[in-house]
């Protein structure tokens, strides 16, 4: 089985979805499995990341804002793909760095993620965008 959710972003940051992916496991009597979750886009990631303290999202994205600063800034005058703006190539190669796709344990029809752990979309673009993640379970 599988499905697609559309997820709507404001701009760079962590999208939770793991109430999404939970109701759609538990409405399906998903049972035992594998699900695989994807988002198909190549500016945007998937993260499975702590939950419970919104410092480490914080956190994470400065990180990655100081390991790939927007094309305009000096460090980054190697780019050439900048048709979208200062912050495209920078979002792709973030999407390169993390993960597009995430493989999750599902036991009698709940994820097996821990006790603090939560399933995000990574924006990594700064306008908003509607980004399609796509869950089959097998």
């Amino acid at each position: 089985m599988h499905r697609s959710f559309t997820v709507s972003t404001t701009g760079p940051g962590l999208y939770e979805i793991t109430r999404d992916l939970r109701r759609w496991l538990a409405a399906e009597d998903a049972g035992t499995g594998a699900l695989t979750v994807m988002i198909r886009h190549t500016s945007a990631s998937l993260l499975i990341q702590e939950n419970a303290d919104p410092d480490v999202q914080t956190d994470l994205l400065a990180w990655l804002s100081r390991l790939v600063p927007p094309a305009d800034h000096p460090d980054m005058d190697y780019l050439r793909h900048t048709y979208e703006g200062p912050d495209d190539m920078p979002a792709h190669i973030k999407a390169a760095l993390l993960p597009v796709s995430l493989q999750i344990p599902v036991i009698d029809g709940a994820m097996a993620l821990g006790t603090w752990q939560g399933v995000y979309v990574v924006e990594h673009r700064v306008r908003p965008h509607r980004r399609e993640v796509l869950a089959m379970l097998r």
